[in-house]
Order: C-alpha cells, then sequence, then structure tokens
C-alpha cells in the first residue's frame, strides 16, 4: 500500500501547481541541442498535460546538466519541445525566483504551463540538506507563497536531497506526480511482493552497484535466481576462482572491481545454487567471435559476451519465472559480433508471460536496438535512482513525500 498521495487525491482547478519534474536530456555537444525528449515526453504526456487540461497554473521547475559541464544549458528548448508534444502554447522565463518569474507566476491563467529557468542555476540547488534545511532557502522562500500544492514527479532525481526535490514538502502540500507514481507502482511489483519464482538479470560493467543489488534482493527473499553476465558476470567468476587470462584480469583490476570479489565468493556460498554465472564466454579473435566455454579459460583475448550454452541455461530459468528484472546487457552489445547474447537474453524476457521490468541506459538502448520497448512490461527512464532503490535504499525525494502525507 502506497504511502504517498497522488493527484488522485487533491483538486488543482484554478491552484497555482509547482511541478518538478526531471527533463535532463542528451545534449549534442556542438550545437547544444536536445537529441532525446524521451524524457520530456514521459512528464508532458502524463502529469503535465493532466494538469494542464483540469485548468491548473502549471509551473515547472527542472534541472538540465552540471554547472561547468556542456550539458548545462537554459530550458528555452524544453518548454518549446514541451508545446509541440502537448499542442498548446507553453511559456517560458528565463528566471527562476527573481521579479520576472514571480510576476509570470502571478499572471497564469487556468491551463496555462509555464516552464521556470534552469533550477541548477541557483548555487544551492545541489547541496544535500533535511527538507526542513531546504525549505528555508531563497528558492522555497521564494516561490512557495505563490503555490497551492507541490508535485514531484521527477523520480530519477529523487536520490539526491536537493532543494527542488525536497525543500517544498515542509511547506506545501505534496504529492507524486503520474510518472513517480508509475515507477513506485511498478518497482513495488518486483521489490515488494513479487510474483514468483523471481529473476534478477544484472549485466553491465558497475560490478559494484551489482553487488549490492544481489545482496539485497537475495537477503530479502525478492529473488529467487540472479544471472549475471557482462563484466558483473566476468567478476563473479573471478569469485569463484576463475583466471579469466591477462587481458581481461588486466582490465578487471584497472577498473577496480577485482577488490569485490570476496563480497561476491561470501554471497555465492551463502546463496549456492540462486547466483548463475556464465559457462562459456564469446571472445573477440581478430575481430571476429569465438566461444569459448569456461573450463577453457584462461584466454588471451578479451571477452566481450556470454556464450551460447549460457544463453540457454539463462533462458531456461527465465521461462518458468513470473516476475522478471534486467539491469545491464550481458556483453558489448553495440558490436555486432557480440551483442548476441545481450539480443537473446532479452528476446527471452520479451517472449517471457512474467512480468518484466528493465531500466539503466544501457540496457534500454539495446532493448530500443532489438526492437523490444513494446514487450518489455515497465521500461525505467531513471538511473542513479532506480540503482539505488533496487539495493534497498531509501530515496529522498520518496521519503519525504511520505512524510508530508504522514503529516496531513
Amino acid at each position: 500500500m502506497r504511502k504517498f498521495l497522488t493527484l488522485d487525491d487533491v483538486k488543482v482547478e484554478g491552484r497555482t501547481v509547482l511541478v518538478r519534474v526531471d527533463f535532463n536530456s542528451p545534449i549534442d555537444p556542438a550545437s547544444k541541442k536536445i537529441i532525446d525528449d524521451a524524457r520530456i515526453r514521459a512528464h508532458a504526456e502524463t502529469t503535465l498535460k493532466e494538469l494542464s487540461v483540469k485548468n491548473a497554473k502549471v509551473v515547472v521547475l527542472a534541472h538540465q546538466g552540471r554547472k561547468g559541464d556542456s550539458d548545462f544549458i537554459p530550458l528555452r528548448q524544453h518548454a518549446e519541445i514541451l508545446a509541440n508534444i502537448l499542442h498548446r502554447p507553453v511559456r517560458y522565463v528565463d528566471d527562476l525566483f527573481g521579479d520576472k518569474a514571480l510576476d509570470a507566476i502571478k499572471s497564469l491563467r487556468n491551463g496555462e504551463i509555464l516552464v521556470l529557468e534552469n533550477v541548477r542555476t541557483f548555487p544551492e540547488e545541489t547541496k544535500e540538506g533535511t527538507p526542513e534545511q531546504q525549505a528555508k532557502t531563497e528558492l522555497v522562500e521564494k516561490l512557495a507563497p505563490l503555490a497551492d500544492l507541490f508535485v514531484n514527479d521527477a523520480f530519477s532525481a529523487a536520490h539526491r536531497s536537493h532543494v527542488s526535490i525536497i525543500g517544498f514538502t515542509t511547506v506545501l502540500k505534496s504529492v507524486a506526480g503520474r510518472v513517480m507514481e508509475r515507477e513506485l507502482e511498478s518497482l513495488g511489483k518486483v521489490l515488494e511482493n513479487p510474483a514468483k519464482p523471481c529473476v534478477f538479470v544484472l549485466g553491465g560493467a558497475k560490478a559494484d552497484d551489482s553487488l549490492e543489488i544481489c545482496r539485497h534482493v537475495l537477503e530479502n527473499k525478492v529473488a529467487d535466481h540472479v544471472l549475471t553476465g557482462g563484466v558483473v558476470g566476468q567478476v563473479f567468476l573471478v569469485a569463484k576462482g576463475r583466471n579469466l587470462g591477462k587481458p581481461n584480469m588486466k582490465f578487471l583490476e584497472d577498473e577496480k572491481v577485482e577488490k569485490l570479489t570476496g563480497g561476491i565468493d561470501e554471497l555465492m556460498k551463502k546463496y549456492d545454487g540462486q547466483i548463475e554465472t556464465p559457462v562459456d564466454v564469446a571472445v573477440d579473435v581478430g575481430g571476429k567471435r569465438m566461444e569459448l566455454d569456461i573450463d577453457r579459460l584462461p584466454t588471451d583475448h578479451s571477452i566481450l559476451d556470454i556464450g551460447s550454452k549460457t544463453v540457454r541455461e539463462y533462458a531456461g530459468t527465465i521461462r518458468k519465472a513470473k516476475s522478471v528484472v534486467a539491469s545491464g546487457p550481458m556483453g558489448v552489445f553495440e558490436n555486432p559480433n557480440f551483442g548476441l547474447g545481450t539480443k537473446l537474453v532479452l528476446e527471452e524476457i520479451a517472449n517471457s508471460k512474467a512480468f518484466s521490468l528493465a531500466g539503466g541506459g544501457h540496457t534500454i538502448a539495446a532493448i530500443d536496438k532489438f526492437g523490444l520497448t513494446r514487450r518489455i512490461s515497465y521500461i525505467s527512464t531513471a538511473g542513479g535512482a532506480l540503482t539505488e532503490f533496487l539495493m534497498g535504499k531509501t530515496l529522498p525525494g520518496v521519503a519525504a513525500l511520505e512524510r508530508a502525507a504522514a503529516a496531513r
């Protein structure tokens, strides 16, 4: 049962609503143009459209990039893209809480949408703090008196205790937007009471994150099986005592992930049979794919994918599942010779009748590349927030909404 309020719990007509979204988008370094509007579209087609249709006065707060980085740009483009998606005018002001911004908010009419300037132009925005501390910042003190309601729709930024994420929750009635609500409901399906058997497929290059996720979901009896691939699978193999060969061992050493092997070995012994590692791998031999059984290691060639035997074993586990979580590819899927493992495992998940959840930038890119987007039950656009949630960590943005609900 959710512990936060949603848009279903409030009336918004004629009210001024501050909405924190995550418009942070990939930017072309040369042209400074947005090259993917997926995040803008997600908020536009749900929360922002609903608020506008219900005749709220909508004030959008969002960030883009980090100060000093090449993608730190104003939000004028974002407002233009939002208008194109919604097929209605969207106002933009190059100010955050100065007179221009405050006057623009006061002049809003029912159903109008106003995008304020990048919240990270405010130096204190990214300083961590408690909701009470963040409520005392100039951003909150200037904007909150003009608003009737705060909506946090930025799940992908909810792992940050930044001012615009948690500061308004102590001074305004606060609810989750539709993107936030959908993310938490979908994650709840696989973390709180998943249909069993529940299988986690962990790949990619972030072995330290995967170790924490693996430990959390096994210790809390969330997952029945964990399947490993990518660099994660390699580290788990090393933890089992496998020598992968000079180029692969050096790569793991350079990535400083060998230090994880002790914790992984302990975990695999504790949950014997529940953690599956590759039984064969695909190596790069002069640009061509060659598959080797694990017993034939070490190798002088770079390991870039799981092998066909591993795919068959993993497929058998996935077919029995009723819940599947996928985070990270099985290999270097961008290379046509080494995308087979990722493609076939994702296809098994897509073909499964299980509830499937996938997330992470490379995972989403692979799903899109192989044309499987519509066949995955839920795809999370969050990055760090999703990872921390899967680790069982409390997200400040979610906790602040729950506290706000409890206080009402």
